[in-house]
């Protein structure tokens, strides 16, 4: 994407759709704030997250369909078929908030204020500034705790609006294991580091060494449908193999491989129910193969085994009582194929950073640890040639302060 095509979709909207594109991204650049749209765009850019495909979905959800005809030449059905075929940029859960934020007018919002007074605590803001000429959606995202500081007792982001209790601020993670931590180790390089890692966390952990395409899409869907984590507090899964920028390939050398949005839909809450409400957290190390090295294949489908049964079974229970897709913390990153060329047996920095900080500082929140593990990839990023670049992306769905520790 050129700078010439930021400049101008940056200069054709006004200050209501680019308040509503910062908060939209927010889950896409979780490491930063960006001061303006255009800064905005420019981090997606430099990351690889706004191809054709992602301006398209930008312009889509602020209902700017004269941007996308004059300066994508594409039309709104184009896009809409888009969505449906690929994975999305923004997530569902903020798409839904900022549809919410269009629909209420200013005695709608004054009514949520009141209803949700219990959760957002009294007095923080004055009823006086919901009028003051800024747009619907920044009112409903001071008003409904969105905003970068913490407030105590604020509504948390995936939950349903429903008032059944005050949300706690800190996940439970008191299960002795805290619970079953994946390793699928598609290289060979990382397993023992992950394994002393994990285990010194108080997890249970589980190891699988050089598995095809198939053979890792059958093992996380038996983890996902395993009743084992109804006893448990939080799951981990660290999958380190070659892939696409979307996409792992296991051992093997195909085109599409298996879609990264495909796990994660095995383990939302509606298809693994033992872990709904639940901290879910998936390390992903991704070696980057380029086309020229790839055999064609088609993309491969996943539901696992059995998934449809455990569903019904959970709604018939009442188990899935918070949103599908809460309580996600997914971090990626990716890394040309030519460092294991380069390493021979040495972990990633990645994962040697995360390991670092994990077993040193694991009594901070996983977020902050998260945050400054961002800042040294970029110092090294700095450094190094293209090549030896390594881009990390984190999105996160977390409700409460996660900490991985007893205590």
């Amino acid at each position: 994407m050129s700078a010439e095509v930021i400049h101008q979709v940056e200069e054709a909207l006004d200050t209501d759709e680019k308040e509503m594109l910062l908060f939209l991204c927010r889950d896409v650049a979780i490491d930063v704030v960006p001061p303006n749209v255009r800064d905005l765009l420019d981090i997606l850019r430099e990351r690889g997250k706004l191809s054709v495909g992602d301006l398209a979905e930008l312009l889509y959800r602020v209902r700017r369909f004269d941007l996308l005809k004059r300066i994508l030449k594409m039309d709104r059905k184009a896009v809409e078929t888009h969505l449906l075929r690929n994975p999305h940029l923004v997530s569902d859960y903020r798409v839904l908030m900022a549809e919410i934020g269009e629909d209420l007018d200013k005695s709608d919002v004054s009514s949520l204020i009141f209803l949700m007074k219990d959760y957002m605590g009294r007095g923080k803001i004055s009823k006086e500034k919901l009028h003051n000429g800024r747009s619907k959606e920044q009112r409903l995202k001071e008003q409904l705790g969105a905003q970068q500081e913490p407030v105590k007792k604020s509504i948390q982001e995936s939950e349903a609006f429903l008032p059944q209790s005050i949300p706690e601020e800190r996940y439970k993670m008191k299960s002795k294991p805290l619970g079953i931590c994946l390793i699928i180790d598609c290289i060979g390089n990382e397993t023992e580091l992950l394994r002393d890692t994990f285990t010194s966390l108080g997890y249970e952990v589980q190891k699988f060494l050089h598995l095809s395409m198939h053979g890792i899409s059958q093992i996380l869907g038996q983890f996902a449908c395993m009743p084992e984590h109804r006893d448990y507090d939080s799951f981990v899964c660290v999958l380190v193999s070659r892939g696409g920028s979307q996409s792992v390939y296991g051992v093997d050398q195909t085109h599409s491989g298996l879609p990264l949005h495909h796990i994660r839909r095995m383990f939302m809450g509606d298809s693994c129910p033992y872990l709904a409400g639940k901290p879910k957290m998936f390390f992903i190390q991704n070696y980057v193969v380029s086309e020229g090295q790839l055999e064609d294949s088609s993309l491969l489908e996943v539901d696992g085994p059995a998934m449809k049964n455990v569903e019904f079974k959970a709604q018939k229970r009442g188990l899935c009582t918070v949103h599908r897709e809460a309580d996600f913390f997914w971090s990626l990153c990716t890394a040309d194929m030519s460092l294991l060329e380069q390493s021979h047996s040495s972990p990633s920095l990645y994962l040697q950073c995360l390991s670092q900080k994990l077993r040193q500082e694991r009594k901070r929140p996983l977020l902050d640890l998260h945050i400054e593990l961002n800042g040294y990839m970029y110092d090294w990023n700095s450094r190094v040639s293209a090549k030896e670049k390594y881009y990390v992306w984190l999105q996160h769905t977390l409700r409460k302060k996660l900490i991985l520790s007893y205590t």
